[in-house]
């Protein structure tokens, strides 16, 4: 396993639709060490969930963790989900706006609506289908991975830029922390 270079925001990659993996490769050795790779970059950079597309493999995977995490501490927790040809579906017409940070925005915080419930599709890292329904949080989530994939960031989605913002300022204005010595 390895640690990947994230890419940042601006870098070409990042707008780039993934290729599907097909089925049968899925349990191949270079997909699944791309997928232990992408686990380890994950959780070194205390992400909720890395695509693809960030760590310059232009290939439909993503993975999801939420656990304890110091960039999330409020978070409900998610299982480790790895998501391969991922297709979502919205079941809802009914969006909510939350609070939306990037491996590949570093430091930066948008307000960013996403549908509330959505149904996923596609396939484990064992090329396993899968098919669930995911609300809340892990609706958000999903859909942020899965906009990746298309080439699409956060930012894209933004309705109000006014909200983007450096993520100490954030915590100070957005969120109401103050530091000591502020």
């Amino acid at each position: 396993m390895a640690i990947r270079k994230v890419a940042r925001l601006g870098h070409p990659v990042l707008r780039q639709a993934a290729e599907p993996v097909p089925v049968g490769e899925i349990r191949s050795p270079a997909i699944q060490r791309l997928i232990d790779d992408m686990i380890e970059t994950m959780h070194e950079y205390d992400g909720a969930g890395l695509a693809g597309n960030q760590v310059h493999e232009l290939k439909r995977i993503a993975v999801i963790e939420v656990a304890g995490n110091p960039r999330y501490p409020d978070a409900p927790s998610i299982p480790l989900t790895v998501l391969v040809n991922p297709v979502v579906t919205p079941l809802t017409e009914e969006r909510e706006e939350g609070w939306e940070g990037c491996l590949s925005v570093p430091d930066m915080r948008g307000l960013v609506p996403r549908y509330t419930a959505v149904r996923l599709e596609g396939y484990d890292r064992d090329g396993t289908p899968i098919d669930l329904v995911a609300k809340d949080f892990f609706a958000r989530v999903i859909q942020h991975e899965a906009d990746h994939l298309d080439g699409v960031m956060y930012v894209d989605r933004m309705r109000d830029l006014s909200t983007l913002s450096h993520i100490a300022e954030w915590q100070k204005h957005w969120l109401g922390i103050v530091e000591p010595d502020d």
